[in-house]
């Protein structure tokens, strides 16, 4: 190779560089303007002192709103205790308790709550009157023996069972 050659491709290579540093440069300069855009809209009518004054009631703001956070999770908790407490669910069946009579005029029906505890009401409807009787549930079962209506109303209260249409 001969120096012209060498010569022609140093000059290539540094024409090369050269073009890559400009690129890169413009990319640089363009970056800087979209930031100093940014902070020039940041700063615009603040000085040192309203800087600060917007930073502190930020900082109180997040406080306020840290504290309204607490509260809202207190409350949660509270209301989930009470519905866990409270009867949710349901199962009712109705039914004619004598034939003859007509009509399915007596009832059961079972209310539970979260844990399965609650009871189960029977109301049985006869020509001399209306009688009504409750047994306790506890998780689901009974110490007393339930009669048939009694089992599908709880079965349909813990879910076993579809409720009628």
């Amino acid at each position: 190779m001969d120096n012209q050659t060498i010569m022609l491709a140093a000059i290539a290579v540094s024409m090369l560089i050269g073009v890559i540093s400009l690129i890169i440069a413009i990319n640089a300069n363009a970056r800087y303007k979209k930031l100093y855009r940014q902070y020039d809209y940041f700063m615009r009518g603040k000085d040192a002192e309203t800087l600060e004054d917007y930073f502190v009631d930020l900082q109180k703001h997040v406080e306020d709103l840290e504290v309204e956070d607490q509260k809202n999770k207190d409350m949660m908790r509270i209301l989930n205790k009470n519905i866990r407490a409270s009867f949710q669910k349901f199962g009712m069946i109705k039914y004619n308790a004598f034939g003859g009579m007509g009509g399915n005029m007596s009832f059961t029906m079972a209310m539970l709550d979260y844990t399965n505890t609650g009871f189960v009401i029977n109301s049985v409807h006869s020509r001399e009157g209306c009688f009504l009787y409750i047994k306790e549930v506890d998780a689901g079962t009974t110490e007393v023996e339930l009669g048939a209506e009694e089992k599908l109303a709880l079965e349909q209260a813990l879910g076993y069972r579809e409720k009628d249409q």
